[in-house]
């Protein structure tokens, strides 16, 4: 099973550029992986509630290829900047603060040691896994988990796993395989927030690091990603 980790500039701070060129300023950002669900740019998306972000507003700005950074993924990985499963079972995520230290020598079908993932995971997983097992799949959902990866801490909101090292959806709100969803992700002095379509999910607080790169993620599963956009906080 393969990983590939993705990743563009975020400040102005001169940061070495050979192998990933993202960095989160000390204040944080805020991210939307995916922007749908609307037949022209701009346009409130019907059916969800009127504060719904779909980055158009002021300091927003899209991210365009030029952005993007090859860390240990095929060339041909990221071919755009939207999101949507292609494959039932489709394993991928965003990860936020992943530190330079962890980008330094991964490798092909490593993730990095540091970093919180909102994950980004196609409900078939969770038959496969059961399938493939012979066990339910009680330590994670399909609908937007969050978590520590690797050495990184966070302390999860509720509802947790049963070890309690997730966030859990406190909504089933994603969509199936082929089909579009929206993340807005806000990741703030060490806590992470998810929206997924429309409706905050799941979260955390106490990130540590939180500073670091922001990184795409796919497992082994082709994935689609488009319009994602970024806002730098004052």
């Amino acid at each position: 099973m393969s990983y590939f980790v993705s990743a563009f500039l975020f400040n102005k701070t001169g940061v070495p550029r050979a192998f990933l060129i993202l960095v989160l300023g000390l204040t944080g950002l805020v991210l939307l992986p995916a922007l749908c669900f609307r037949p022209g740019f701009g346009q409130h998306p019907p059916g969800l509630p009127r504060a719904f972000v779909d980055g158009t507003e002021p300091g927003w700005r899209p991210l365009v290829q030029e952005d993007f950074t090859n860390v240990n993924c095929d060339p041909e990985t990221w071919t755009c900047v939207e999101w949507r499963h292609l494959r039932s079972g489709g394993n991928s995520g965003v990860f936020v603060w992943v530190s330079e230290e962890a980008l330094k020598e991964i490798k092909p079908n490593e993730l990095p040691k540091y970093g919180i993932e909102v994950q980004i995971l196609d409900h078939g997983f969770a038959q496969q896994y059961e399938q493939r097992t012979g066990k339910k799949g009680d330590f994670f959902t399909t609908n937007g988990d969050i978590f520590a990866v690797g050495k990184s801490k966070l302390k999860p909101f509720p509802p947790t796993s049963p070890n309690g090292s997730r966030s859990f959806p406190r909504k089933q709100l994603s969509k199936g395989v082929g089909e579009w969803n929206h993340y807005y992700v806000r990741a703030i002095n060490g806590e992470v927030r998810l929206w997924v379509n429309g409706e905050e999910v799941s979260g955390g607080t106490g990130a540590e690091p939180r500073t670091g790169y922001l990184c795409l993620e796919s497992e082994g599963s082709p994935i689609d990603f488009r319009n994602l956009r970024i806002r730098e906080l004052p």
